[in-house]
């Protein structure tokens, strides 16, 4: 079967990573899939026009019920959407996307949640059957660049590398784009940095808003302590997320945050706003630490760092958890069977 699969595809960023993935399932059960970024299409008679050449695409696919679902409108082919996340916590705040965001759950074949919360406030703000929407967290698997130099990454973000075993560095690992909230932490990670000069935030990821970038170099340029990497391949991400004290999260909203269970993966501890996303998989003070305003971010990075025994268990805990609940093999079966529904129901069209 031929399948059309729509995502936001900014480079090195979470949708990217999930949607090559997830493609990566769909052909090893022998179907093709063509991976296409929302950016390409104005409009859904862009799509109906692209399907529709020879050979046709025989169903779809999209991440993101508003962003990339509404473009499906107008196909008469089978299709499923996932949701990406602030479709369901910040799209439904306006209206008109609430609609349209309807419509696409009304006529898809299937919705995939990455968490049961999700799913439970898609259900509450969009009228939709139970039975529709599925739940599947993300496959997680990470790889280290065996070539990585630490020293290098911290001198060419701006860090000085005199006493580099003493230094703390805490990652905070996101694309510049509002919902990321990049510039939550700076200035109280700015004056925690003036008591002790060990501690740093390592801001990492692709500048996908130009305007927030800009604001992002300003405050980088004042803020002590608060530096702007540039963004690596994601071999040499992991590699930086192992070697630093602890991984950041400032999102004002997410689906389930990649670079969290990653980071669990890879045995460091997570530090992460607590929002529903977040709270889904970090459990406070088991397999991370949630805080709720910069002063308990500092007051929760002061635990991790006095309390070696709480750091030995959150680690422990964010390996188990994503071992148990993150399988990729998982992931792949669930995919697989869901994209057999298509290719039934494009068969008895």
């Amino acid at each position: 079967m031929k399948l059309l699969f729509l995502a936001c595809l900014s480079p090195k960023t979470g949708n990217y990573t999930t949607a090559e993935r997830i493609r990566s399932h769909i052909e090893s059960a022998g179907h093709s899939c063509e991976l296409r970024d929302v950016a390409d299409f104005h409009s859904p008679s862009d799509v109906a026009h692209l399907v529709s050449q020879n050979p046709p695409f025989e169903a779809a696919l999209a991440i993101h019920l508003f962003k990339a679902g509404r473009l499906l409108l107008d196909l008469r082919l089978p299709f499923g959407v996932i949701f990406g996340g602030t479709d369901i916590n910040e799209d439904v705040k306006d209206e008109q996307k609430r609609v349209v965001m309807e419509q696409v759950l009304l006529k898809a074949r299937f919705a995939v949640a990455f968490t049961e919360k999700l799913k439970e406030e898609a259900e509450f703000v969009l009228a939709s059957p139970d039975s529709k929407i599925y739940v599947q967290p993300q496959g997680i698997q990470t790889e280290v660049a065996e070539q990585f130099r630490w020293s290098e990454f911290l001198r060419s973000s701006g860090v000085r590398t005199e006493g580099l075993d003493e230094l703390r560095v805490f990652l905070l690992v996101c694309g510049l784009r509002r919902v990321k909230d990049p510039l939550y932490l700076a200035d109280v990670f700015s004056e925690w940095h003036s008591e002790n000069l060990h501690n740093v935030l390592i801001i990492i990821g692709p500048k996908v808003d130009p305007a927030l970038t800009a604001e992002v170099e300003a405050v980088v340029k004042r803020a002590t302590g608060v530096f702007l990497a540039q963004e690596r391949s994601q071999r040499e991400l992991h590699a930086a997320m192992k070697r630093c004290f602890a991984v950041v999260n400032s999102s004002v909203s997410e689906g389930m945050s990649a670079a969290i269970l990653e980071a669990m993966d890879l045995r460091v501890p997570v530090l992460a706003r607590n929002i529903p996303g977040n709270a889904a998989v970090v459990k406070h003070g088991v397999t991370g630490l949630l805080f709720s305003s910069p002063q308990e971010f500092v007051h929760q990075s002061q635990r991790l760092l006095s309390d070696q025994e709480l750091r030995e268990r959150v680690v422990r805990s964010g390996k188990l958890y994503v071992e148990e609940h993150h399988s990729v093999k998982q992931e792949r079966e669930t995919y697989q069977r869901l994209v057999d529904k298509l290719h039934k129901a494009q068969i008895l069209a």
